[in-house]
């Protein structure tokens, strides 16, 4: 196990993560107070407070640390455009066999566990097509918990644990942070993949391009027909098949064989 003093540690982790529920709660409460001078709604008042509970923590977080947007950004000895245009469009092609694997997870765990109607109200707003659920859902999460889950907690899990302590806790702690067990089980899996791509690449850009990828096609197959016909369906997924082998081969030459060859950071 590693030892060097790396921010934060897992109990650091989970104190920031309290620190930055309490302070969207501080704000959400006061823009609901001056609501009456703004005119938005639930949607648009969790977004700005989402950004603005988040931006105050990553001031102290990056003051603490003196730590540059651009370093964490990007840390990667390869160049930002080289990892946009060489790692971005492989791991695009991730995304629809991770949707088939998490989407029969979630049906599976519905059936055990169904849906609260608070929860499915919840769900339904997130997905609603409005333009405030849609920033909040394909832009604003996959950047903000980008940088916090693995560009701040999993950057110093990294430094302090080994390699797959450090991947699988951020996972854990990133499925905990959605606080149910639908979302639980959807951070668990892609905070996996997410933190061994950041890990393999030391860049937020192909973990933000996943992510928001991820969740833009959750808001757009919710609009796909409820009856699809057998041979649609093997069609489908044969080609998601094809393109997860592909995606996979290419991240696999291009992220596990040339770093297994330079000593770890």
């Amino acid at each position: 196990m590693k030892t060097s003093q790396g921010f934060p540690s897992g109990p650091q982790a989970a104190l920031l993560f309290l620190a930055l529920f309490l302070c969207e709660f501080v704000i959400a409460v006061a823009l609901r107070d001056a609501n009456r001078w703004l005119g938005l709604n639930d949607m648009q008042l969790g977004v700005l407070a989402a950004v603005l509970g988040n931006g105050c923590v990553f001031a102290g977080v990056m003051h603490f640390q003196q730590l540059t947007y651009r370093e964490l950004f990007h840390q990667s000895p390869a160049s930002a455009r080289a990892t946009l245009v060489l790692i971005v469009p492989p791991v695009l092609l991730l995304v629809p066999g991770l949707m088939v694997v998490i989407v029969t997870a979630m049906n599976l765990l519905v059936l055990v566990a169904p849906l609260s109607a608070w929860e499915e109200s919840m769900f339904s707003r997130m997905a609603d097509g409005s333009v405030a659920a849609t920033l909040a859902v394909c832009v604003m999460a996959p950047l903000l918990e980008e940088m916090l889950f693995r560009g701040i907690v999993l950057r110093g899990f990294l430094q302090r644990y080994s390699r797959w302590q450090a991947i699988l806790g951020s996972a854990l702690l990133f499925g905990v942070a959605h606080m149910n067990i639908y979302q639980f089980v959807v951070g668990l899996v892609m905070g996996t993949v997410l933190g061994w791509l950041y890990e393999r690449t030391r860049s937020l850009i192909p973990c933000i391009a996943l992510h928001a990828a991820y969740n833009t096609g959750t808001i757009f197959i919710s609009d796909l027909p409820e009856t699809v016909s057998l041979s649609d369906t093997v069609l489908a997924l044969l080609v998601i098949a094809l393109a997860t082998v592909c995606g996979v081969l290419a991240l696999r030459h291009m992220l596990v064989a040339p770093i297994a060859r330079r000593p770890a950071p």
